[in-house]
């Protein structure tokens, strides 16, 4: 088990040194490769470059899309012994200033699509020393330009971080309050993604289509994938994926529930072509496994995607666990559970609340002693997660402890069990259960595109004939009695679950 990310990618690059690592678009249909001997000696030159401005030990936040230029940065960061903080490139300026200057950032890097952030970052955060621009070509006075640096600071470092330190702060993005900075060392994610077993081969091509600074991604796209040796192939729109898949001919590609059930939709439009036929013409012959994880996931779409000859695996992690907690294995698929507990970790149920243990558990929250002493208890992190695991180490969830509805006469309801029975309607499309005025109420964002394609002409209605079939099979403190049918999408994190405000 390799313990620091610096292992991961030394043993990649002596490994696999002359093979791809990377592949990105430079044009419409043009492409460029780069080899895990270039992104070893990229990283370590932007080391050098740290060490040389007198930043290597400091906190290095980096902000932007997913790039190869992203990870050079990051792993030139973690490597340096330094301090990565990965920011979410769609943040507005002044919240992306509060975070750096929340988590004591002395150089920031940023992408030209975050030039605005970069812009007024010195004014905002007086901590700020260097602001490092990736698509600059030359230094200028307000900012350095990566490629320069690299160029100028070409030469290996060899410099070895323990296990132990601290690596990475990442920024949750929660449905409800503050966000956090997760504090996790290095063997927190390069123990994690060496514990993921997920029968994978090596030099797998993958399309990675999440945000980069999301710790699912970070983890399984570039610290699990760089472990196997694999083709990391870069989505540069989400508007662009299904042509980016037959572009780059991913085997397996990590995705949120909502693109799986856009996709599922786009799947139900050809039910009368032989599935082969569609698979060949939707993903290419060659993807047979979507990993899925950051929110539910409805079984049926696995019975879906599985008659297109792909293999959902389902997965289930916090930010707080680096963060994958269990995936599926592909040789002993439950539908049920969100898959099996990985090797490094073991779980208990404490007053129906899931706690987990083991070497993927963060350091802590920065800076937040109250929040951190109330989440982790003797080593257990606290998930917040109403559910339990079996014997075989399968996990189910059945909701979210803070989420849950007490009725008058003092039953408990997860609105995340109900979400889930409402969702699998096609006129469905985004759903919220909540308590209001001591009654049950569901917030439905329809499908209207679907409900014009189906002749329905008072959605409102359809709406309520499917609430009142639920309730007729429903418990009555599991009843809705209040409905609002929403004309626009739900506001949602940057791991597109829905804001509970």
């Amino acid at each position: 088990m390799t313990s620091t990310i610096r292992e991961i990618l030394v043993e990649a690059q002596q490994r696999f040194g002359p093979e791809v690592a990377v592949r990105y678009k430079v044009g419409k249909n043009q492409i460029e490769d780069k080899t895990y001997n270039q992104l070893r000696q990229d990283s370590e030159s932007f080391s050098s470059a740290l060490a040389a401005l007198g930043e290597q030990g400091s906190h290095i936040a980096v902000i932007g899309p997913t790039s190869y230029r992203w990870m050079v940065t990051y792993l030139g960061i973690v490597n340096s012994g330094s301090v990565a903080v990965p920011l979410d490139a769609s943040l507005p300026a002044e919240d992306v200033w509060e975070l750096l200057d929340r988590a004591d950032v002395t150089t920031l890097v940023a992408d030209a699509a975050r030039k605005d952030v970069a812009e007024g970052a010195k004014e905002h955060c007086p901590k700020l020393k260097n602001v490092v621009l990736m698509q600059q070509e030359a230094h200028s006075d307000a900012a350095l330009s990566l490629p320069q640096l690299l160029a100028e600071h070409q030469a290996a470092f060899d410099f070895e971080p323990q296990p132990d330190q601290l690596c990475t702060i990442m920024f949750t993005s929660g449905t409800t309050g503050k966000s956090k900075g997760v504090m996790l060392t290095h063997r927190n994610l390069a123990e994690n993604a060496g514990s993921i077993n997920m029968d994978l081969p090596e030099r797998m091509v993958l399309l990675s289509v999440l945000p980069i600074h999301h710790a699912y991604c970070l983890c399984l796209d570039v610290l699990k994938a760089i472990s196997l040796g694999s083709i990391i192939c870069i989505n540069d729109s989400l508007l662009r994926v299904m042509k980016n898949i037959q572009l780059f001919k991913p085997e397996m590609i990590l995705m949120v529930p909502l693109m799986i059930e856009t996709i599922a939709k786009k799947l139900e439009d050809n039910t009368l072509l032989p599935p082969k036929l569609v698979k060949n013409a939707v993903f290419g012959k060659q993807l047979t496994k979507i990993s899925s994880g950051g929110a539910y996931l409805d079984p049926s779409y696995i019975d879906l995607f599985e008659k297109y000859g792909i293999t959902i695996l389902q997965g289930y992690g916090m930010t707080e666990c680096s963060p994958v907690i269990s995936t599926t294995r592909p040789w002993n698929i439950n539908k049920k559970a969100v898959g099996q507990l990985i090797d490094n970790c073991e779980a208990k149920t404490v007053d129906g609340e899931l706690w987990v243990r083991g070497s993927s558990v963060m350091q802590g929250y920065y800076k937040m002693p109250e929040e951190t002493a109330a989440t982790l208890e003797d080593g257990w992190l606290k998930t917040g997660d109403l559910g339990y695991v079996d014997e075989e180490g399968f996990v189910y969830l059945t909701g979210r402890k803070k989420n849950l509805i007490i009725t008058k006469n003092g039953e408990n309801v997860s609105p995340e069990e109900l979400e889930n029975k409402l969702g699998v309607e096609r006129l469905i499309q985004e759903v919220l259960v909540r308590e209001n005025k001591s009654v049950i109420e569901a917030e439905i964002f329809p499908d209207y595109e679907y409900a014009k394609k189906k002749h329905i002409k008072d959605v409102r209605a359809a709406l309520q004939e499917i609430i009142d079939q639920y309730n007729l099979q429903a418990p009555p403190h599991k009843k809705i009695y209040s409905l609002i049918v929403r004309e626009t999408e739900f506001e949602k994190t940057p791991s597109k679950k829905i804001k509970r405000f």
